[in-house]
């Protein structure tokens, strides 16, 4: 509890709240976080390129361990055309920690969460292995997400975790960002078959995934 409300407190001197915002209804709203995701809401919103902007913002923070892992999903993501940004808080709903946007192909952090690196690398495979879902279902330029494990592949005690806390229609996709949220080097490995172009053979389609990926002209 005491490292949560330090947290907070740090939060507050890293972005002040702003009073007067367009379009949105209120903070810590699906409104606020929408405005973000579009890029209409940019206060205090900073793109990271390096382990060292997250250092920059959370001064005195050792992230040497994470380090290499963290820099290779940000090259990774940013080749193929993500950018991953330091979130405002204020635009999060709360609890939320971190967002992978299809549609713009943008990567959000929350900032009140990233000063413990065992959170950052967990928020930080989990979005990213969205986004290798992305590049599955064809291209990481279309809205569209898949899974890159058949179902029965994922350990069930991650299943079980997002079984409980997701919408039923949402579990084969969450389940398997969960498992790579918690596995060293899981989602790295898969980003960057997506930066090489050899997503497909490195990781083979589910039966569906394949059929609509040759019925859309995405593999031969």
């Amino acid at each position: 509890m005491k490292k949560f409300i330090m947290s907070l407190l740090a939060a507050a001197s890293l972005s002040a709240p702003v009073l007067a915002e367009p379009n949105i209804k209120g903070y810590h709203t699906m409104d606020s976080l929408g405005c973000m995701l579009l890029r209409e809401c940019t206060d205090n919103v900073r793109e990271i390129k390096s382990i060292k902007d997250i250092e920059d913002a959370w001064k005195g923070i050792d992230y040497s361990l994470i380090a290499d892992e963290f820099n290779s999903m940000v090259s990774s993501l940013n080749k193929v055309g993500v950018k991953v940004f330091l979130g405002n808080h204020l635009y999060f709903p709360i609890n939320h920690r971190g967002v992978y946007h299809t549609v713009s192909n943008n990567f959000f952090l929350n900032e009140i969460y990233m000063n413990e690196p065992n959170v950052l690398m967990r928020v930080m495979r989990h979005e990213g292995f969205h986004a290798a879902q992305d590049c599955m279902a064809g291209s990481i330029k279309n809205s569209l997400i898949a899974i890159i494990f058949p179902e029965e592949d994922v350990p069930k005690v991650w299943r079980e975790i997002v079984e409980a806390t997701y919408p039923k229609s949402a579990v084969p996709w969450e389940a398997e960002a969960k498992w790579a949220g918690m596995t060293e080097g899981m989602t790295a490995k898969a980003l960057k078959a997506c930066e090489t172009g050899k997503m497909w053979e490195i990781y083979k389609p589910t039966p569906m995934t394949e059929e609509w990926l040759r019925k859309e002209g995405y593999m031969k």
